[in-house]
């Protein structure tokens, strides 16, 4: 009988002196399988810890992932906050159709590598851009002359009516004061003839330089004149 492959079922008839061999290999044997339970155990543990410790890192770095995706929101949004004042104040109740409030934030149709201050810095460009000033063609200053002659009739007819009023009334109360009120009259209305072509220059994206306004004013000026003049002579 091979001693060494004696087996548990052969101990009955195996002799004194070859179940002792066998007992004393079964000894080695599971102390050999208990210690490599130990290392698979300790092995296993000592995984269990590493991927907890780098569970714990993962946790932390997406904390601290989350804090600078908020900063970067807070930042993005106070930017954007101030790019539609910005807009707002330039181009002024143009800004309504698109709300009172600052427009939510959309997702592009796009989709690219950009992030948000690509886009920020592309609407800052937009907002600071000006337009060049179109040139004043002569049918502009034909109507700036128009202007300017309307203003010196309105102020000539508000003249010639405050100082008739003035002229029918002393009695010493401040019906007195309206010949200065026609002199104002006379002066102010051209003046806001050169206010009205101002506002038809901006509306225009044109600049109303120094001779146009001199040429409004004047026209206004020359014009209310020669109205008094001919209203004081009827």
């Amino acid at each position: 009988m091979n001693e060494s492959g004696l087996q548990p079922a052969d101990f009955a008839t195996a002799d004194y002196r070859s179940v002792l061999r066998r007992l004393t290999t079964l000894d080695d044997e599971a102390a050999a399988q208990r210690a490599e339970a130990v290392r698979w155990h300790d092995g296993r543990l000592a995984a269990a810890d590493q991927a907890v410790e780098e569970a714990g890192q993962a946790v932390q770095e997406a904390k601290r992932a989350v804090a600078a995706a908020q900063r970067t929101v807070e930042e993005v949004d106070a930017r954007a906050a101030g790019l539609w004042s910005e807009y707002v104040h330039k181009v002024g109740p143009v800004a309504e159709r698109y709300g009172r409030m600052m427009p939510p934030a959309s997702i592009p149709r796009q989709r690219s590598d950009r992030d948000a201050a690509d886009y920020l810095d592309e609407v800052a460009t937009k907002v600071k851009y000006t337009a060049p000033a179109r040139p004043i063609t002569g049918g502009v200053k034909l109507l700036f002359t128009v202007f300017g002659f309307l203003g010196g009739v309105a102020g000539a007819i508000l003249n010639h009516v405050l100082r008739q009023a003035g002229d029918t009334t002393k009695d010493g109360t401040w019906q007195d004061a309206l010949p200065v009120l026609a002199l104002l009259a006379l002066l102010a209305c051209p003046v806001l003839a050169v206010v009205a072509a101002k506002r038809v220059a901006d509306r225009r994206g044109s600049g109303l330089d120094a001779t146009t306004v001199a040429t409004v004013l004047i026209t206004g000026l020359v014009t209310a004149g020669v109205l008094v003049a001919a209203l004081r002579t009827v």
